[in-house]
This record gives structure tokens, C-alpha cells and sequence, in this order.
């Protein structure tokens, strides 16, 4: 069992616990979390509370988050694109909407289900709800990941990750024109304490760094290619966003009026690593997807 606290903010004060809680990741549903106030894993000041126990400022929340149960995670025929295949490794070109593992409330369609369907041995380090998934693109970003065929693949892929010798490499359509050609964004990420669904530039968050550089320009939007030094949540989303040009597209971190695309205008469009057997550097690139093309053509006229 994992354990967490957290102290109740000022904007939080008089807000439902439930709510508050499930705000602390995204992947916790508020029913999920009244079920573990029902069972006394949530605690305030020490106390076991009700369901509709309105927050006060610096409460202390003691959360115990249950292992999680082998939940039913089922195969499922699903028209993946994978781009390469061994014994140890897949790569795969993930479509927009589409949810990269199963949580719990939401056990279908995501990438392990097809990727369960397709092959019947991914790595097991991360548990029933993830096997295989060695890092995550959002739902409504679109692109190419790496999945962990066994144990030895996922930790070389994670290893990989960590001395950042990973090529991973964006295409993104920001508002505004960019004048400068390149630049590297180096800012610290963290939960926004208003908003802890989103992440924000914060003194003591991750570490954060993104090299971009300016592809195409438009009247009033720039097309760039970022590349990541870092992994964080919503890293490109949020750094853009700081310097001044956020995501076209983007419903947390953009603006209303927008581009007319399904979610952020964000595509993992290159992916390189060293296989974790053979040690060969591995690159492969996917194409911008059909409504980020369509975009860019009407940019252009």
C-alpha cells in the first residue's frame, strides 16, 4: 500500500473532500475515492470522515491508496498501427482519443487493450492496468510510443529514459508567431495549486527542459517541432504555454477560440532508441495525422 498527504489549500477550503481528492490525479475518479473514504483509507487531522466533509484550510489528508486489484483488463480487436515488432520491443502510432492504458471506471478501449489482442507478452513491471507501457502520450495527442515486450526491454527503455538518450521530437501548432528560429525552455513543473488537474511552471517542481525550434509561420500561428529533454505530464503543453504560445486546440491550457481540430494540435512524430538487446539506435517517424495536415492547408491559404 502507497501512502500520501496533502494539506488543504486556501482555494480549497469549504470544497468537497471527495472532489478535492480526485483533483490529486487525474486517474482517481471521485467515485474510486468515496469508496476509499467508505473504508477508512482517507483520513483529515487524523479523523475518519463522511463522503460530504467540506474542507477547511490546512487540514492534513492522510491518504492510504490500496494496491490495486487485478481488475479485469480484457483483449480487445483493435486497428493499431505498429510501426516495429520483435520479440522485445513494439512500436506503436497512437491515434487521437485514444486513452494509452486502463484505469479504473475505464477498462476499454485504450492502447493495452489492442496491445493485449495483438500479442500475449508485454512486461509485467507495471502491473495489470499498464503491461508494456514504459511512457505515456495524453489521449488527444497523437504518435509514436515504445512498449516493453519483457521485464529486461522495460528496464532498458526506462533506463534509456532516464539518461535522456531517448529522441523523441514534436510537431505542434502554437498561437501566435514566434520570431526567434529556436529556443530552449527550461522551467520546472509542477500541480497547480488551483487546479490540480492541470501541471504548472512552480519554484520547487521536476526538473523540465524543451528545445523547439520554428518550422512554418502564419498569420497568426507557428508551426514548431519540439523536442523533449524531459518526460513531465503535459511538459510541451505547459511549457509553451509559459513562454507565451500555447497549444492550437488545447482545452486545458489553450485558449477558447481556437483552431477547429479535436484536442491539442500535438503529434510525437519521432522516436529513437537503442533496442534493449541488440543495442542498434532505432529511429522511426510518423506522418502528421489527417486533421493536423488539414489544419496546416488551411494555415496556408
Amino acid at each position: 500500500m502507497e501512502k500520501m498527504e496533502h494539506t488543504i489549500l486556501e482555494t480549497e477550503k469549504g470544497d468537497r473532500i471527495d472532489k478535492v481528492i480526485s483533483c490529486l490525479d487525474e486517474e482517481w475518479s471521485r467515485t474510486q475515492v468515496q469508496q476509499w473514504i467508505k473504508e477508512g483509507n482517507i483520513l483529515v487531522n487524523g479523523q475518519k470522515i463522511k463522503t460530504n466533509y467540506k474542507c477547511s484550510t490546512n487540514d492534513q489528508i492522510e491518504i492510504t491508496i490500496p494496491d490495486p486489484e487485478d481488475l479485469d483488463v480484457l483483449p480487445e480487436e483493435l486497428d493499431l498501427q505498429i510501426y516495429f515488432e520483435d520479440k522485445d520491443v513494439l512500436v506503436v502510432n497512437k491515434p487521437r482519443g485514444m486513452v494509452v492504458h486502463p484505469a479504473p471506471g475505464h477498462l476499454t478501449g485504450t492502447l493495452v487493450n489492442g496491445l493485449m489482442a495483438h500479442c500475449k507478452d508485454l512486461s509485467g513491471i507495471n502491473g495489470v492496468l499498464r503491461p508494456g507501457i514504459v511512457h505515456r502520450i495524453d489521449k488527444d495527442t497523437t504518435g509514436l510510443l515504445m512498449v516493453a515486450k519483457n521485464d529486461m526491454a522495460h528496464e532498458s527503455l526506462v533506463n534509456q529514459l532516464v539518461k535522456k538518450s531517448v529522441t523523441r521530437k514534436y510537431w505542434a501548432i502554437v498561437h501566435g508567431v514566434i520570431p526567434h528560429d529556436f529556443g530552449t525552455i527550461d522551467a520546472p513543473l509542477g500541480r497547480d495549486t488551483k487546479d490540480r488537474q492541470k501541471m504548472t511552471v512552480v519554484d520547487h517542481g521536476k526538473h523540465a527542459v524543451t528545445h523547439f525550434h520554428v518550422i512554418e509561420r502564419f498569420k497568426d500561428f507557428t508551426l514548431v517541432e519540439c523536442q523533449l529533454e524531459t518526460g513531465r505530464t503535459h511538459q510541451i503543453r505547459v511549457h509553451m504555454k509559459y513562454i507565451g504560445y500555447p497549444l492550437a486546440g488545447d482545452p486545458k491550457y489553450g485558449p477558447k477560440k481556437t483552431l477547429e481540430i479535436e484536442g491539442q494540435a500535438l503529434h510525437a512524430g519521432v522516436l529513437g532508441f537503442d533496442h534493449p538487446r541488440t543495442q542498434e539506435y532505432l529511429e522511426f517517424t510518423a506522418p502528421l495525422p489527417e486533421d493536423f495536415e488539414r489544419l496546416l492547408d488551411q494555415l496556408r491559404k
